[in-house]
């Protein structure tokens, strides 16, 4: 499938969702008579724009008037708010995680000035990008199984090459956040992320304030595992008093305007 019937595929299912305000997976595999692996692609890369929001087995629309040009710039700049917030965290020459993941992989630009870091990934895009730094980390893969839906490398033999090392911190993203119990995800594969915050002494969740209180089924760390959540500055002061009752320190990243269109 090249680039523009990918494109045009993306666009349909956004007129799709404007009809119909849900779509699921495999509805959309049969229309478009392609894999549910590569509709999994398209819903990932479309919320990542800021055009609909995934559940599970699916997605559905954003209301109409956030379906904005400025509202998805202002979901990009949160992210940028976050990864400046998270990259002010580390010291040079820590060892750090960072997983795969739009949001975590924001940071990356942040650290062009940290100097001595190693840092393991399950993320070939991540892999590249670091190594476009101007001090370039001592990088680490984790190997393992290829994951379309997750876009990372999951498995066994990612969770023994991790239980090899021991790390200063993980930067880890969320799908949705629950108050009473912690992160949550649409991905069933969570063991790796677990494996993630157990060789790691800090572990910090970068997630955007509109996922905090957003239950999917599927828990991905708990509050116990959690040392630091980094979000922006509109998370309401009820949900943060809540998640700093989990025993979590809370940073609320202010965010700046922003011309840039997310890619």
């Amino acid at each position: 499938m090249n680039k523009r019937n990918t494109q045009q595929r993306r666009r349909a299912i956004v007129e799709l969702l404007t009809q119909q305000g849900e779509v699921s997976v495999d509805e959309l595999a049969m229309r478009f008579a392609t894999s549910e692996v590569t509709i999994r692609k398209d819903l990932t890369a479309l919320e990542h724009t800021g055009l609909l929001l995934r559940k599970y087995g699916g997605a559905v629309s954003l209301p109409q008037e956030l379906m904005t040009e400025a509202v998805v710039e202002r979901i990009s700049a949160r992210k940028q708010a976050l990864a400046k917030a998270a990259a002010g965290l580390i010291r040079d020459h820590y060892r750090i995680i960072i997983d795969s993941g739009s949001t975590t992989a924001a940071l990356l630009p942040e650290l062009s000035n940290k100097q001595g870091l190693v840092v393991m990934t399950n993320s070939l895009f991540i892999a590249n990008s670091l190594r476009e730094l101007e001090h370039e980390p001592k990088l680490l893969m984790t190997g393992g199984s290829w994951d379309a839906q997750s876009e990372s490398f999951q498995g066994q033999l990612a969770e023994q090459v991790l239980r090899a090392y021991d790390f200063d911190q993980l930067f880890i993203g969320a799908d949705g956040i629950d108050l009473q119990r912690g992160t949550t995800t649409f991905n069933e594969l969570t063991s790796l992320s677990r494996v993630m915050a157990e060789v790691a002494r800090e572990v910090v969740v970068m997630v955007e304030s509109d996922k905090i209180g957003r239950k999917i089924h599927n828990l991905e760390l708990p509050w116990t595992s959690i040392k630091i959540l980094v979000t922006d500055d509109k998370l309401p002061d009820t949900a943060k008093r809540q998640i700093e009752q989990q025993g979590v320190k809370v940073i609320c990243a202010p965010v700046q305007p922003n011309t840039d269109k997310p890619e």
